[in-house]
């Protein structure tokens, strides 16, 4: 059993995977499996992909598909996996060399079943530290965890017995995977690196805005109906509602506001109001929000029906 399986969903990044295959194929973790998904891509992808599995025969597991987006790519290098614990890379992204010999050394020391890291968001012209919050158990990893899945060492027993995949067709496929996943975490390790190379490239679907950004609401009600299902929405009522809001009132909108068809703008930031005051018509009142003091919730506590709309004037000029 390999110690650490790295799934690498590919779709037309000629101009990156050389670089992310290498940071792999270099780790000083040797016991490790490389699976590369080819999510159909049209370009020479696949041309430096299999250059790589003539050298690296051992490590690398080459699957190909249809295209089915980033998710479908995923959820199909899941059942491949062998590896003791499972992590997910983007393939235009690439990680120091360390990774995850140093990720897996920390899971094992401290028993963990999920090992999260900082990364560096990568511009043309600047890098940027992101360096997260640590939080105890799954009440505070629900409110203040990291919503994307490439910084994440996961016990491979945990996403096969939970059977969480990520959500076809959709965007922000990442918050909904990691918020369902939480419930089965008992044990979190923070590796306090700066490992992982987040690479801002244009035209890429994080920094695409247009209608498809209201997908968040689809992914969050997603989340919501799934800790009923589980019984656990009363439980972690607080954190949902919490988690909720600031999504809503903060990055979603943010992205919201950097459409550029005003028609759909609006409508999408009414409907984001919307959202918000019928599924938690009393998130003002909501106890994250009320004792815990930083910006941020200053901010949200700040917002009315009159504040909401000056500030989308405000983010749409930032």
């Amino acid at each position: 059993m390999p110690k650490v399986s790295i799934i690498v969903p590919v779709y037309n990044v000629e101009k990156y995977i050389e670089k992310c295959l290498n940071t792999l194929v270099n780790q000083t973790l040797e016991d490790i499996e490389i699976i590369i998904v080819n999510d159909g891509s049209k370009d020479n992808s696949e041309v430096i992909i299999n250059e790589f599995l003539k050298k690296y025969p051992q490590k690398i597991k080459y699957l190909k598909k249809e295209n089915g987006g980033l998710s479908d790519a995923r959820n199909f290098g899941i059942p491949h996996a062998k590896g003791e614990y499972i992590a997910f890379l983007d393939s235009d992204d690439y990680v120091e060399l360390n990774t995850y010999k140093d990720m897996y050394e920390l899971a094992k020391s401290e028993h963990s079943d999920y090992v999260e890291c900082d990364f560096l968001w990568e511009y043309p012209n600047r890098v940027k530290k992101d360096i997260g919050q640590e939080y105890n158990g799954k009440h505070e990893m629900l409110e203040k965890v990291r919503v994307v899945a490439w910084n994440k060492l996961i016990s491979q027993r945990v996403i096969k017995k939970s059977k969480i995949q990520f959500p076809k067709g959709y965007r922000y496929e990442d918050i909904e995977f990691t918020y369902k996943i939480i419930p089965y975490i008992e044990k979190v390790s923070f590796l306090k690196k700066q490992c992982i190379h987040y690479v801002q490239r244009e035209g890429s679907i994080s920094n695409l805005q247009n209608e498809r950004t209201i997908e968040i609401l689809d992914v969050l009600e997603d989340v919501i109906n799934y800790y009923k299902e589980m019984n656990l929405y009363e439980e972690y009522f607080h954190e949902l509602e919490y988690t909720y809001t600031r999504i809503l009132l903060c990055s979603s909108l943010l992205r919201m506001c950097k459409i550029e068809n005003k028609e759909i703008r609006n409508r999408l930031i009414n409907l984001t109001w919307e959202k918000l005051n019928t599924n938690f018509p009393n998130w003002k009142n909501n106890r994250i929000l009320k004792e815990k003091k930083n910006i941020k919730n200053l901010y949200m506590k700040s917002v009315t029906k009159l504040t909401y709309k000056i500030y989308t004037k405000i983010f749409r000029r930032i």
